[in-house]
């Protein structure tokens, strides 16, 4: 067996950020998925490319838009994508999808939410910082 290489990859670019499978105690008595364990995987997705760019600690500071599409049932195994859109002085603005393979039916695959987070990058006493230069001048 090989060891499996982790190839950077541009944070512009869709990248896997989070995989996992939705449990029985992240839902309610009918089976559905709480939204906020939803949010809380789409805000961990979406640090993801958040520390890529900022080169250390951030901090979520608003969540700019979020869409359910479907909703997540026990046993799913839900995939979030995550990619930068914007970089300012200290925030950075990242675009996430999720998506969830049904236990019942493998083969079908529903995007369940949409969302767009801001976080800024912080200091090691939790102030805010500016993001990399190399990040900024680079800044779509």
């Amino acid at each position: 067996m090989t060891t499996p290489t982790l190839e950077p990859c541009s944070p512009r670019e869709w990248q896997l950020a989070v995989r996992l499978l939705a449990m029985p105690a992240d839902a309610n008595a009918f089976g559905d998925v709480f939204g906020g364990w939803l949010m809380s995987q789409v805000d961990i997705a979406g640090s993801v490319v958040a520390v890529q760019v900022a080169e250390g600690r951030v901090a979520t500071v608003a969540i700019n838009a979020f869409r359910f599409v479907q909703p997540v049932l026990v046993g799913d195994l839900v995939t979030l994508y995550s990619r930068l859109l914007r970089i300012g002085r200290t925030s950075i603005t990242v675009e996430v999808e999720a998506y969830s393979q049904r236990e019942q039916d493998p083969g079908t695959v529903h995007r369940v939410a949409t969302a767009t987070l801001a976080y800024v990058a912080m200091d090691r006493e939790g102030q805010r910082r500016l993001v990399p230069s190399r990040w900024r001048e680079e800044a779509p």
